[in-house]
C-alpha cells in the first residue's frame, strides 16, 4: 500500500486568481477518502469533499456535472441557474451535497457578455439589513439571490429527503453566503461547511441560527471581513488556516490578527529574497488567500496530518 502524499501549495498568478480553475484535478483519490454522510460533528474528510464541490461549481455547468459524475460517482446532478445565482445538487442514493457557486470575474468560454459578473457584484453590495422570516435580519442581496432559485431548489431537496436522503449544503465566497441563507431557510440538513464566507445576518439571525455549522477562514481572506461586523456577525464554528497553512479549530481574535502580521512579514522578506516587490505581495495577500484551490489544498494535507490513511495500488 502506497501512502497518500501531500499536495504543494499552489503558486497564485493571475492567471490562476479566480476561477474557473481548469486544470486543478478534483475529489483525487475520493474513492479511499469516503464521505461520511451520516456525521453529526466535524469531519476533515467532509470538509474536503465539499471544499472541492465548492471549487468545481464554478466551472462551466456541462464540466461541472461530469466531474460529479465520473470523479466523485454521484449518480445525479441537477443544476439552477438564475441571474445571479447558481447551484448544484449532485446525489446519490445515501445523500446530497448542495453547492452554491461564488462570485465570478472572468467572462465564461463562448459568453462575452459580462452581465453575470455585474449581477453577482450588485448583490454583494447590496449589503443593507432586510427582515429574515427565520430570525433576525440579513443582508438583501444575498436575501434576493437565493430567492430567485429557492422555490426550485426547495421542491428538488424534498423529494430528495422523501427518499431518506441526508442534505449536506456548501459554498465559497457568495456561494457560503447563499449556503448559510438556504441551509436556514430549509432547515433539515445534516451539516454546512463554508469557505472564505462574508457575513451574512445579524446578532439576532445567529442567535436563532441552529444549523450544525462549520466555517473555514484561510489566513487574511479579504472576503470573511465584510460587511462590517457592527452589522453582521459570522455563524457556525470556525475553522481557521494560518500563515503556515495549518488548521486551528479554536482561536480568539487576538490569535488571528498576529498570525496574519507574521504572514505578511514572511511574504515580504519571500518576495524580496525572490526579487519581487514585497508590499504588492502584502497588499495582494487578503485576495489571494480567498482563492478556494488554497482552501482545498490546506484541507486535503491536514487530513494527511491527522489519520493515517493510505492508498492501494490500482
Amino acid at each position: 500500500m502506497e501512502q497518500l502524499i501531500k499536495k504543494e501549495t499552489p503558486e497564485i498568478t493571475v492567471d490562476n486568481l479566480a476561477p474557473p480553475y481548469s486544470d486543478y484535478e478534483f475529489f483525487q483519490n475520493c474513492d479511499q477518502l469516503p464521505f461520511r454522510y451520516q456525521a453529526n460533528m466535524f469531519t476533515m474528510v467532509n470538509a474536503w469533499w465539499l471544499i472541492e464541490a465548492s471549487t468545481l461549481v464554478y466551472a462551466d455547468p456541462q464540466i461541472a456535472i461530469e466531474t460529479f459524475k465520473q470523479q466523485a460517482g454521484f449518480t445525479e446532478v441537477v443544476y439552477f441557474e438564475e441571474k445571479v445565482t447558481q447551484c448544484f445538487v449532485a446525489s446519490n442514493d445515501k445523500f446530497a451535497i448542495v453547492a452554491f457557486r461564488g462570485s465570478e470575474a472572468r467572462l465564461r468560454e463562448g459568453d462575452p457578455n459580462p452581465g453575470y459578473i455585474y449581477a453577482d457584484w450588485l448583490a454583494n453590495f447590496n449589503f443593507l439589513p432586510e427582515e429574515w422570516d427565520y430570525g433576525g435580519k440579513v443582508h438583501r442581496g444575498f436575501k434576493a439571490a437565493l430567492s430567485e432559485v429557492w422555490n426550485a431548489l426547495e421542491a428538488h431537496l424534498t423529494q430528495l429527503q422523501q427518499n431518506n436522503l441526508k442534505i449536506w449544503i456548501t459554498g465559497h465566497s457568495l456561494g457560503a453566503a447563499l449556503a448559510t441563507l438556504a441551509a436556514h431557510r430549509y432547515g433539515n440538513v445534516q451539516g454546512l461547511y463554508t469557505f472564505g464566507s462574508p457575513r451574512v445576518g445579524d446578532q439576532d439571525f445567529k442567535h436563532d441560527f441552529n444549523i450544525n455549522t462549520y466555517r473555514f477562514v484561510n489566513n487574511s481572506d479579504i472576503v470573511t471581513k465584510v460587511p462590517p461586523s457592527n452589522m453582521y456577525r459570522h455563524v457556525g464554528e470556525l475553522r481557521y488556516i494560518d500563515s503556515d497553512g495549518l488548521i486551528h479549530d479554536n482561536t480568539n481574535r487576538w490569535e488571528r490578527w498576529s498570525d496574519e502580521i507574521q504572514g505578511k512579514f514572511k511574504n515580504v522578506f519571500n518576495a524580496l529574497g525572490q526579487n519581487r516587490k514585497g508590499l504588492t505581495e502584502v497588499l495582494l495577500e487578503p485576495i489571494v488567500d480567498h482563492v478556494p484551490t488554497l482552501y482545498a489544498v490546506h484541507i486535503w494535507n491536514s487530513i494527511l496530518d491527522r489519520e493515517p490513511i493510505r492508498l492501494r495500488r490500482i
